[in-house]
């Protein structure tokens, strides 16, 4: 842990909660949270737990500077993110070793995810000399309309332990150039990374002279979280998590008349044509299904086979399997690393069991290695057909294999399920890809051909359908839920006429 942090040159992960002024506050409460290694069970170190009290303190801090931050030109702020995305490249890969040794993703993916945020800090700069509204034509002589994005506020984020920093500056570069400030709730889970993150902003903010724009409460789920999302200060919530809570604060933000940003469960499928190329297929199914052990929203969790070549893809798939080396993330030849926690580690054995008294039989896995540490053998399991444990999101690297005839039968058999987030097609049949992509097709928010359903680019809008949530981060024009806007009607005659050629008077 310490060579890690003199790399990032932080000297202290103390305190849990940052105004952005620079200044870590020290919460009455004085209660810590510890953060585990999962690969050794270990304790990393630990920080003060912020109470709501030192919630309260934060978010008045991040309101105050809101109201000087909005005044900003777009393109200052972009410079303030530009300066973090330089600074998160000189750091690439310490950061992305921290996300490895507290996450237990391997890493390479925990370089590649601080890769997604130096990714979305040049994509906003960009935006910040754009934010681009429309000109419309009036239907009144000497008139003219147009609309403009104004910033929403000051937003609160709400982040998952699976990306603990990537999902983060998705909403907070975007949200920064947009004029907004912001509250950042990490997961219990991850905290060290985000305290570090914290540190780089406050050097970043230093060095442009601003204050309180990114702000860090690290908190508990049952009292901070709630006081965040029933915060009328803040318009927009953006929670990444499990539908059923993401069920919760739609509700409870709704109910105050506050949006929400929902990046929710998927229980994302791939389907393997007769014609496909099974080279490529297996590939990109093995990433999607082992990846950070089975702990993305976009992990691959049904596989959907043409019954002609569903024999043979599962002894590949089974081959491949056994030659994924699980172990230390740190290690260069780790491909898979542990599960987060032991509640994970029991979730796996319950979908498996399920799995099995439901009618399936199991390929291989089904086995959690001896020793430390939360590792189990990725599961692969052919199913009778989609039933009731097929169609819930287990975080854990399980996947389940069905059988399918007609295309038709393989976009139903994909679409029955409650989630909507990620879905890919392997053919070679330009027919059977377009049908897959069509309004008939596909219903998640992402469809993919001959790749597998997760790694997703930042210039692209994430996020699903469904129990998914709806909400869209990172690219395209996923910007606009960070800002107002506003129609403008300008009179420039010497008349008024109103619209709809009503009279009056």
């Amino acid at each position: 842990m310490l060579p890690l942090l003199e790399k990032l040159q932080i000297e202290s992960v103390n305190s849990g909660a940052c105004t952005g002024h620079g200044q870590w506050l020290q919460p009455d409460s004085a209660q810590r949270l510890t953060s585990y290694n999962p690969c050794t069970e270990e304790a990393i170190a630990d920080v003060l737990l912020a109470d709501v009290d030192t919630y309260h303190k934060v978010a008045e801090a991040s309101c105050d500077q809101f109201r000087h931050w909005r005044t900003l030109p777009a393109p200052q702020r972009g410079a303030v993110i530009r300066d973090l995305g330089e600074r998160l490249r000189k750091l690439r890969e310490p950061l992305g070793e921290m996300v490895a040794l507290e996450m237990g993703k391997i890493a390479a993916e925990g370089v590649g995810e601080v890769q997604e945020m130096i990714d979305i800090c040049d994509f906003a700069v960009g935006l910040s000399r754009q934010l681009c509204g429309q000109t419309m034509h009036s239907e009144r002589p000497g008139h003219r309309m147009y609309e403009q994005w104004h910033p929403l506020g000051p937003i609160g984020i709400i982040s998952a332990f699976n990306f603990p920093v990537a999902v983060w500056s998705w909403n907070a570069a975007l949200a920064a150039v947009c004029g907004d400030t912001m509250i950042w709730k990490p997961s219990p889970q991850t905290p060290l990374v985000a305290v570090a993150v914290q540190h780089i902003c406050n050097q970043v903010m230093a060095d442009h002279k601003v204050t309180g724009v990114f702000n860090l409460v690290i908190g508990g789920n049952k009292d901070v979280a709630p006081a965040m999302v029933n915060d009328s200060r803040l318009p927009l919530i953006s929670f990444t998590g499990s539908c059923a809570i993401g069920k919760r604060v739609a509700s409870e933000v709704g109910a105050r008349m506050g949006k929400t940003l929902l990046e929710l469960g998927g229980n994302n499928a791939i389907i393997v044509a007769a014609d496909a190329d099974l080279d490529l297929a297996v590939r990109g199914i093995v990433f999607g299904a082992v990846g950070t052990a089975g702990q993305r929203c976009t992990s691959t969790r049904r596989l959907i086979v043409h019954s002609s070549i569903i024999d043979e893809l599962t002894e590949r798939l089974k081959s491949a399997y056994k030659q994924v080396k699980i172990g230390d993330p740190l290690d260069p030849a780790t491909l898979m690393g542990p599960l987060i926690s032991s509640q994970s580690v029991a979730a796996y054995h319950d979908a498996i069991a399920a799995a099995t008294q439901q009618g399936g039989q199991v390929v291989c896995g089904n086995e959690e290695l001896d020793g430390a540490g939360h590792f189990v053998k990725p599961t692969i399991i052919r199913m009778p057909s989609q039933t009731g444990q097929v169609r819930e999101e287990t975080f854990a690297p399980v996947m389940y294999v069905l059988p399918f005839e007609t295309l038709d039968e393989a976009i139903a058999i994909q679409n029955d399920v409650p989630q909507g987030l990620s879905s890919s097609i392997f053919t070679n049949s330009l027919r059977s890809a377009e049908q897959f992509l069509s309004a008939a097709g596909s219903d998640c928010g992402i469809a993919n051909v001959n790749i597998g359903t997760s790694g997703a680019e930042i210039g692209g809008a994430f996020g699903g359908e469904k129990d998914t949530g709806g909400g869209r981060e990172s690219g395209s024009d996923s910007w606009k839920i960070y800002m107002r806007r506003q129609t403008n009607t300008i009179n420039y005659s010497t008349d008024l006429p109103l619209a709809q050629g009503i009279e009056f008077g």
